[in-house]
């Protein structure tokens, strides 16, 4: 299955960002996806929204996604437009949530290599990270083989259904 490529511009976090800050527990009250994504990191980036751009990538530092298990802050990430997110290492509930959400996100462990600003695109077939900024070509963790097909599918309830259909 020839999986796609994802090119955007970065935003970048510092590490330890927990879903509190990716999604205020004051905004769980809903689990609309454009409800939540009209206030992704809004404690620790207030205008993040206004300038996020549909396709633009999150790099962080360690351990992106730590605190609850919430599924919201994978579904407010994605409906918000980011198309991925790269740090050295994930929470591993939020490593699973984002999978099962259809985010697609990637352990590179230089990930502090790259810039906010910087234009950085992703090949999943060969597993590399471009900066098309600094022209430096980084190789990521693998994703296993499951997991890449929830992306492909845009998240497990789109793979299941899937599955149901016989696709």
């Amino acid at each position: 299955m020839q999986k796609a490529n994802i090119s955007g511009k970065v935003w970048t976090f510092g590490k330890d960002i927990d879903t509190d800050l990716i999604i205020a527990a004051r905004y769980l009250n809903t689990s609309v996806p454009e409800e939540l994504a009209l206030h992704v990191m809004e404690d620790s980036a207030p205008d993040f929204v206004s300038k996020l751009a549909k396709g633009d990538i999150i790099v962080a530092g360690d351990n992106f996604g730590c605190g609850s298990s919430r599924e919201h802050a994978p579904i407010a990430l994605k409906a918000a437009g980011v198309a991925a997110i790269i740090a050295p290492t994930f929470a591993r509930i939020f490593y699973r949530n984002a999978f099962n959400m259809g985010l697609p996100i990637f352990e590179l462990e230089q990930s502090s290599e790259i810039s906010e600003g910087d234009e950085v695109s992703v090949d999943m077939n060969a597993g590399t990270i471009t900066n098309k900024t600094t022209n430096k070509t980084y190789k990521f963790s693998p994703i296993p083989e499951f997991m890449q097909e929830l992306i492909d599918a845009g998240g497990l309830m789109n793979f299941a259904q899937n599955e149901i259909k016989g696709k």
